[in-house]
């Protein structure tokens, strides 16, 4: 844990694999920063954390890169029911290395990503926790896309998605599927790309009316500055957020 407490040392050993420990997990990472954001934001600020009353909640996690939302998830509640989603194939391999070497072999994992359509995409893998769907000239690999309605049955205790611009895309599927009903509980990261539209406003109002109440909180400096004041807003500008929803009838 040595690593992930200097900031300087970090950034010069960024882009190496490596293993280290956070409490009694062992974790093979790709990037020493993307390690840190990653811990420092589920383990610590604990953007994830949910309450539930059940011992085995049923939690889809769209996004998983190398597992430290699994992980993070099964210290809370051991007995949780993981459905996972991992676009990126060599990140994939971490994800399963990383829950195998932790002991975790009941966890659901899918080497797909999440989209509004089944199909295969274009993808611009950066090999840490950025790769996103891109237009074909500007991936670097194919992946394989699914619709997130397939795996939704039933109730489902809470939903992270963390899915580089497709949470919105997402989330009108699960409506369309007449199934965003089923979900109790959400954690959406939101990524507001530069040479994207503006998605954030259709996405709150789709909470809306399907009754979710809502919370949103932007990162902290070190994760996303463009959203500190002084504002300075240009054509470049790329932020990040947080959406918490949560169902209105859920007692």
């Amino acid at each position: 844990m040595e690593d992930l407490r200097n900031v300087g040392s970090i950034i010069q050993a960024r882009f190496q694999m490596g293993i280290t420990r956070i409490g009694s997990y062992r974790i093979t990472y790709t990037d020493i920063l993307s390690l840190y954001v990653e811990y420092k934001d589920i383990f610590c600020r604990l953007i994830y954390h949910f309450e539930s009353e059940k011992p085995k909640p049923l939690i889809i996690d769209g996004g998983g890169c190398i597992g430290m939302s699994v992980l993070y998830f099964k210290s809370v509640y051991p007995e949780a029911r993981i459905i996972c989603f991992e676009p990126d194939a060599e990140i994939f391999k971490i994800l399963q290395h990383n829950l195998t070497t932790n002991g975790l072999n009941d966890v659901t994992l899918i080497n797909a990503g999440l989209a509004k359509d089944e199909g295969v995409l274009s993808f611009s893998s950066d090999n840490v926790d950025g790769g996103k769907i891109v237009q074909n000239s500007q991936g670097n690999m194919k992946i394989q896309t699914v619709r997130l309605s397939k795996y939704i049955s039933g109730t489902i205790d809470f939903l992270k998605l963390n899915i580089e611009g497709q949470e919105l895309a997402v989330l009108q599927e699960i409506e369309e599927s007449g199934k965003l009903h089923n979900i109790n509980e959400m954690v959406i990261e939101y990524h507001g790309w530069p040479d994207e539209s503006q998605k954030l406003g259709e996405l709150l109002t789709i909470l809306d009316r399907n009754r979710f109440r809502y919370l949103i909180h932007d990162f902290d400096r070190e994760t996303c500055s463009a959203s500190k004041p002084p504002f300075r807003l240009h054509s470049q500008t790329t932020w990040f957020c947080l959406v918490y929803a949560r169902r209105q009838d859920i007692s």
